[in-house]
């Protein structure tokens, strides 16, 4: 269950990452630790998410939380980033990685086969798009089991 303090610590922490030009991707608050934890994922969409945009975020939001007083108790503060995940599930993770190389899995098999591999090209209501040299191919939604980062390429 999310805790009931999440949505106004996204709506603040959302602007300060948006002004250090990263995103908020969640936040979780763990309060059966002592003292609680609050962490706080972000990324980078202009590269890869590291220790120095985690250490940007934790200082400016920090001071934002602090003056806001949202959280009356000690606890501590950590911002991380989750990484990129082998699997897409997600439609802005299909938009954000756009040309990207994926493996498509179907069960059934579609025209006979059960693995595509390709450049994601999008994804609609009913079709995912892949473009495999040059050519593009539609895949229907319901027929597609996974799709993952192709790591052979």
């Amino acid at each position: 269950m999310t805790h009931p303090l999440i949505p106004q610590i996204l709506d603040l922490a959302s602007p300060v990452a948006e002004q250090l030009g990263l995103e908020v991707v969640g936040a979780v608050f763990q309060t059966n630790q002592s003292p609680p934890v609050l962490r706080v994922d972000i990324r980078n969409p202009q590269q890869d998410t590291g220790l120095d945009d985690c250490e940007r975020m934790s200082r400016a939001l920090e001071a934002t939380l602090d003056a806001t007083d949202i959280i009356p108790d000690a606890y501590v503060l950590e911002i991380s980033s989750p990484g990129v995940s082998r699997q897409l599930t997600t439609d802005r993770e299909f938009s954000a990685f756009k040309g990207f190389a994926v493996v498509v899995t179907t069960e059934p098999p579609y025209a006979g086969q059960t693995e595509w591999r390709g450049k994601l090209q999008s994804r609609d209501e009913t079709m995912l798009y892949l473009n495999q040299k040059g050519r593009t191919h539609s895949i229907p939604r319901q027929q597609i089991v996974r799709v993952q980062f192709d790591e052979q390429h």
